[in-house]
């Protein structure tokens, strides 16, 4: 299994609603959580789980077919202490 997290700008209920359907279709996907605390800057973070088939640029391309972006999250200091 494989855990990534992307920073996003999803960030409503309603928002959460037009992703889900992508994301709960992909087959690659197993769970994924949205974090819809505002973090330093408004971050948003995404945090998918998948089996050995998930990769960053399919999630990437999901969350922009539902007409929002994501970015993978680096591991920096910035993770490091936000405790991702």
């Amino acid at each position: 299994m494989k855990t990534i997290k992307f920073k996003t700008n999803i960030n409503s209920g309603r928002s959460i609603d037009s992703v889900s359907s992508y994301l709960d279709n992909a087959q690659e996907i197993l769970h994924w959580s949205l974090d819809t605390v505002d973090r330093q800057g408004g971050i948003r973070v995404l945090t998918v789980i998948g089996d050995d088939r998930l990769h960053q640029r399919d999630v990437v391309n999901i969350i922009n077919l539902a007409g929002f972006y994501a970015r993978p999250l680096k591991k920096n200091i910035f993770t490091k202490i936000l405790g991702e």
